[in-house]
């Protein structure tokens, strides 16, 4: 009886190591697939928050835990495709090499024996493909933007110098005028108006008043000429008081024109004054080349939230050409005029809009922000 309760009490012990032993399996194995899921999960989150800034330390991380997973101390991830190590590509069907993982002892993923650590391992390295491909495709935009941003940059010094070389020319060719032609024109029309002496004397009243007609014409246009190439009141006085002279200009010609100037409106930067009176300049001679007469001429230049306005509009025919188009529109064709307003207003960072009404009359808007 004793024997036979000994072996009775002790049958079942088989069944029982056979039961902790499966457990321990289980455990280890759910360890295994616990340590797999953190290796990705962790990796993963890290990854994604990478940039050009720290991509090398994300990398270095997660070489390194990638290596204690294995089994190993140390790994690397050396980005291009070299000879040695675990190939990481990046996604797409092309499967292009941007890294290789390197760890000592692992040639291969085929070097990993369990299946499931093999698969992890990939989907580690996938991970990192990804990461290097996005972060080499952010690298060349940047590139890329800045080349443009350069690009742009030198433009508009470009420009800006063109115009400033132009601007001096005219400054030049003012000086050479009213100094030379227009005093010697002057002088024309003093002598035969009778104040010298010589030939004129002989000449009949009524020639010698004609003649001194064609004279003083002749020193109103030169006049007018050197005020069109270089103004002295947008040098001495500033933009208003130029484009308060383009206004009375018009005035005189018939046109009925309101004048709006911002109360607050202090002297700008010479560079941004003479593209702005350009502009005005060329709008205003637009309207006396199709407007087709005298009309009502609205010039406007405000000061508003972020940014300055000036606003030529007319209420004349218009080009026989116009564009029924919206505010921005650009004539195309022969309008030299206007792509020189819209380059004017580039290079000194703003941009102009130009549109035509559909019962005639043009509108320019000049637009400088703040910041420029």
């Amino acid at each position: 009886m004793y024997l036979d309760g000994v072996h009775n009490r002790s049958s079942p012990l088989p069944i029982q190591i056979g039961t902790v032993a499966e457990m321990r399996d289980l455990y280890r194995a759910a360890e295994a697939r616990a340590a797999r899921m953190r290796l990705l999960t962790v990796s993963g989150q890290e990854l994604a928050d990478a940039d050009p800034t720290n991509i090398a330390e994300r990398l270095a991380r997660s070489a390194d835990r990638l290596a204690f997973f294995l089994g190993s101390r140390d790994a690397q991830v050396i980005e291009g495709d070299g000879a040695e190590g675990i190939a990481i590509v990046a996604p797409g069907p092309a499967r292009k090499p941007v890294a290789r993982f390197c760890v000592d002892g692992i040639a291969s993923l085929d070097a990993i024996e369990d299946i499931e650590d093999r698969d992890a391992v990939a989907m580690h390295l996938e991970l990192l493909g990804a990461t290097i491909d996005r972060i080499q495709r952010e690298r060349e935009r940047g590139a890329l933007l800045a080349t443009l941003r350069e690009r742009e940059q030198r433009l508009e010094h470009m420009v800006g110098r063109m115009f400033s070389a132009q601007e001096e020319e005219r400054r030049r060719v003012s000086q050479e005028l009213h100094d030379g032609v227009a005093q010697t024109a002057t002088a024309l029309a003093r002598i035969l108006e009778g104040v010298g002496e010589g030939q004129t004397e002989a000449l009949p009243a009524a020639e010698r008043d004609r003649l001194a007609g064609i004279a003083r014409a002749l020193v109103r246009e030169l006049r007018a000429v050197i005020g069109g190439l270089r103004p002295t009141l947008l040098d001495d006085l500033g933009l208003q008081a130029a484009l308060r002279s383009l206004a009375d200009g018009l005035e005189e010609d018939g046109y009925q024109v309101s004048f709006c100037m911002a109360d607050d409106a202090s002297r700008l930067s010479p560079t941004v004054e003479i593209a702005l009176f350009r502009v005005a300049q060329e709008a205003i001679a637009n309207v006396r080349k199709h407007a087709g007469g005298p009309c009502a001429v609205a010039i406007a230049l405000r000061i508003e939230t972020g940014h300055l306005r000036l606003q030529i509009r007319d209420s004349g025919r218009g080009p026989s050409d116009r564009l029924d188009a919206g505010a921005g529109a650009r004539p195309t064709g022969r309008h030299v005029g206007i792509d020189v307003m819209h380059e004017r207003m580039s290079a000194i960072g703003g941009h102009l809009e130009w549109s035509a009404g559909a019962d005639g009359g043009v509108t320019v808007t000049a637009h400088l922000p703040e910041s420029a």
